[in-house]
């Protein structure tokens, strides 16, 4: 009878600890991971290149990951060596201001009207059409390197959710990894 018991025991304890197993390994992986995913695919999503990520993703260690954001970060900076580096600032300060004002039902930065923000800022105008159908918004820039002069972009609002998406040939000339903008924020 005690043999039977400590068998039910040993096997109920195996039981648990499979269970327990797969939570501690996905834990503490998800934790080592998580910084470095939101960098790479929120934070830096739109304006890495596909080489860049490439790169990335081959890293194995934390201190090479810290080192490739840091020299990321360096090589776009408008004064090298600065301690202030307004590029990476004005990224941060374009991030935040989409994920505020162009959320519909997904963070900001996902949305057509982010990736826009984020990656030429600001239009010189915006021509809204909301009572058309569907809703319109028509943004102009001036000039964007890579792109040319007098740059359009138009976005529709198909379900009349806030979710301004662009035409199919405005989203493949913007697609990541297909411009060459260099440093598209101006340094003041």
């Amino acid at each position: 009878m005690n043999v039977i018991r400590q068998g039910q025991c040993l096997l109920l304890s195996f039981c648990l600890l499979s269970l327990a197993l797969p939570a501690i390994a996905q834990t503490s992986s998800s934790q080592v991971g998580d910084p470095y995913k939101k960098w790479l695919n929120e934070d830096v999503h739109w304006i890495i290149t596909d080489q860049e990520r490439a790169h990335f993703n081959k890293l194995t260690t934390d201190q090479q990951r810290d080192d490739f954001v840091r020299e990321f970060w360096e090589g776009r900076n408008p004064k090298p060596g600065a301690a202030e580096n307004t590029f990476k600032e004005e990224h941060y300060r374009r991030l935040a201001y989409s994920n505020t004002h162009f959320a519909a039902g997904m963070p900001g930065y996902k949305s057509d009207r982010g990736h826009l923000y984020i990656t030429f800022g600001k239009p010189d105008s915006i021509d809204s059409h909301p009572t058309l159908s569907p809703p319109t918004e028509v943004w102009h820039y001036a000039y964007i390197k890579g792109i040319g002069r007098n740059v359009v972009f138009t976005l529709s609002d198909e379900c009349r959710c806030g979710d301004y998406t662009l035409a199919g040939g405005d989203r493949e000339r913007i697609a990541p990894g297909t411009l060459d903008i260099g440093n598209p924020y101006p340094v003041n």
